[in-house]
């Protein structure tokens, strides 16, 4: 296992499984307060349910579809010390389903505003020993920067916007900066220099440039930052064989969550 600084992964991400009552429920066993839980029901299909710290509990995202951010008064009702609250919305707590909750560790609280770049963000919750930040802004439809407060470049940036009905858009170092990719969709990699202005994240900001996806005029935005910290995390891309025994993938530690996205054309994400 490569040399890592976090000593125990699991206190900053960790996966949760569990039962719905179809009422209310804690859902303890995380080990940590989340700051942002990601949700989904695995014995049925229903829509992927997404809640942060920084846009407030029972405000939702739906990872799947180009939704605006919907109040769900039955959804993720509050973040505990050692896990999370829901009520009885059926795509998180249908009864007697089986749901998987994926659960990242911030800044611990809503934080407060990031002012590196030329957009002051609403807030930005970080956690710089993971690598991880969230952040809320308003678009300026024109060539702009956004502070993450990493300080190092992000590897992933996971943005969506919140006010209107538009895809997510997904920045990877495996493609550069030229490339983006739909969270939503199963379409090949979207080449455009609106999106990120052909420009990578620096260890303070990320550029965004004129897609609505990331920056139109006066709309508000989330965006999830990963950073690779060593035996931690990982941000790779890698070339399939088409084989029942696939290519070894190194990431230099045992990962407990995983998300594959096929790049050389149309393909569903997997993740698991």
């Amino acid at each position: 296992m490569a040399y890592s600084t976090i000593p125990k992964g699991s206190l900053y991400m960790n996966t949760k499984l569990y039962t719905g009552n179809g009422s209310t429920q804690s859902i303890t066993g995380v080990g940590f307060q989340p700051d942002m839980t990601w949700l989904k029901m695995t014995s049925n299909t229903e829509n992927h349910f997404l809640t942060d710290v920084v846009r407030g509990v029972t405000k939702t995202i739906y990872p799947n579809d180009t939704y605006a951010e919907e109040t769900q008064a039955n959804g993720l009702t509050a973040f505990g010390s050692d896990g999370f609250s829901i009520g009885s919305a059926s795509e998180i707590n249908g009864n007697t389903e089986d749901f998987a909750s994926w659960n990242w560790k911030a800044g611990t609280g809503q934080g407060s505003s990031n002012t590196d770049g030329s957009i002051n963000t609403t807030y930005t919750s970080v956690n710089t020993t993971a690598g991880f930040s969230i952040s809320q802004y308003t678009g300026t439809g024109s060539l702009a920067t956004v502070g993450h407060g990493l300080g190092v470049a992000p590897s992933m940036i996971i943005t969506k916007v919140l006010t209107t009905t538009h895809n997510w858009g997904v920045y990877h170092q495996g493609l550069g900066n030229t490339s983006a990719v739909y969270l939503d969709l199963t379409n090949d990699k979207s080449d455009d220099a609106a999106w990120w202005n052909n420009t990578s994240p620096t260890p303070n900001v990320f550029t965004i440039n004129t897609r609505v996806e990331v920056n139109q005029g006066s709309q508000n935005y989330i965006s999830y930052c990963f950073a690779e910290k060593q035996g931690f995390s990982k941000f790779g891309i890698y070339t399939g064989n088409g084989a029942t025994l696939g290519p070894f993938v190194y990431c230099g530690f045992k990962p407990s969550f995983i998300i594959v996205k096929k790049t050389s054309g149309s393909g569903s994400w997997w993740m698991r």
